[in-house]
């Protein structure tokens, strides 16, 4: 059982100086404030760092293990005060939904990606202690979303580092507080930066119907000829993106909906980019939890971007289109429900362990 000790984060904590606020065995926080008045907390372990920002959307803002960064190429370099997804776009890992994910589409009047990515969390904490696998520091916060006549709905996420390892625990609780069924769609989405020749390796069947090509094209993005030439070729054969080539330009992006993970005893699915000096980024999920899996790939000039494995409990195509389809989800009144999902870097030989492991998974099909 954990033991855990929990401070209460006030604004005034933050300031423009990194400031050291607490250690722990070999574990610190420090605060500061970006130039844009966003509040972060840096979580340093003996095996790296992670930047999460407590108030504004419990995003993790950055990521480095064994002095490897983890965390996307993008145009924006620092994080903002917004509720745009697309004007702070840059994160390693970004919580979408509730009332709505995905682009939207010609009947919804939904932001992109939802209301989450970019909410103002209140009542955010450090959170240290020890359980089971050692000493921990966490960053939690709340969030409570009321629309009258429409919506009634708390979030409570929490990111844990653990003192020896390089993997983060990303924990998310949602709750209806209304007296009414609540429709809601969920997404965790972690961006790491690729690796050209990476390969990619994951305890899912790589066949024309378990791996699908989204064609849509969302409105902001323009196409080329070439790009469609991409689509088809991939769309023919998907297992042609399992290595990362150099000059293959995946621009401005592609998508791809994974049915069907295969997870193991403990119920975790599991994805890797495993570099070629053996390292690999790592992303495990529980699809008993988030039963779609979405694999984002962006390279261009600009932006350099993976999107390993992003479970989901919809595809991305807007709420209506969603509903269409069967996928957004209802939660009874006062219900609750519970996402995991753990994202960072495994060594060599913690790499090559996962890819035995999963290649057992993929050929006894479990």
């Amino acid at each position: 059982m954990a033991h855990t000790t929990r401070i209460k984060l006030h604004h005034d904590f933050f300031t423009s100086t990194e400031r050291p606020f607490l250690e722990h065995g070999n574990l610190s926080a420090v605060l500061f404030q970006y130039g844009s008045g966003v509040r972060a907390a840096r979580l340093s372990c003996a095996r790296g760092e992670i930047v999460v920002l407590p108030f504004q959307g419990q995003q993790i803002w950055d990521a480095t293990f064994e002095g490897r960064r983890l965390t996307m190429k993008a145009m924006r370099q620092d994080p903002v005060l917004t509720h745009s997804y697309l004007e702070g776009f840059g994160a390693f890992l970004i919580h979408c939904g509730i009332t709505a994910m995905g682009v939207p589409g010609p009947a919804d009047n939904h932001v992109l990606h939802g209301e989450l990515h970019h909410a103002s969390f209140s009542d955010a904490s450090l959170e240290v202690g020890e359980d089971a696998r050692g000493r921990f520091m966490a960053i939690g916060g709340v969030y409570h979303h009321i629309v009258a006549f429409a919506y009634d709905f708390s979030v409570l996420s929490r990111v844990t580092l653990h003192e020896n390892e390089t993997l983060v625990d990303v924990e998310l609780e949602v709750k209806n507080l209304k007296h009414t069924p609540m429709d809601y769609m969920y997404m965790a989405h972690p961006n790491f930066r690729p690796v050209d020749n990476g390969r990619i390796v994951y305890s899912a069947q790589c066949t024309q119907e378990n791996v699908r090509i989204r064609r849509s094209i969302p409105s902001h993005m323009k196409v080329s000829a070439q790009y469609a030439r991409l689509l088809d070729s991939l769309a023919e054969d998907p297992k042609k993106h399992h290595i990362l080539l150099p000059g293959v330009a995946f621009d401005p992006e592609v998508v791809f909906f994974i049915d069907r993970y295969l997870s193991d005893e403990d119920g975790w699915a599991h994805s890797m980019m495993v570099h070629p000096d053996g390292y690999a980024f790592f992303v495990r999920h529980r699809p008993l939890e988030l039963d779609h899996v979405i694999r984002w790939i962006c390279r261009t000039p600009d932006q350099d971007c993976l999107g390993l494995a992003i479970p989901a409990t919809a595809e991305p195509e807007g709420y209506s289109a969603e509903k269409a389809k069967g996928n957004v989800k209802t939660m009874e009144p006062g219900g609750c429900r519970h996402f995991n999902v753990q994202a960072g870097l495994l060594n060599p030989s913690e790499a090559s362990a996962m890819e035995l492991k999963i290649g057992q998974l993929l050929a006894t099909g479990r």
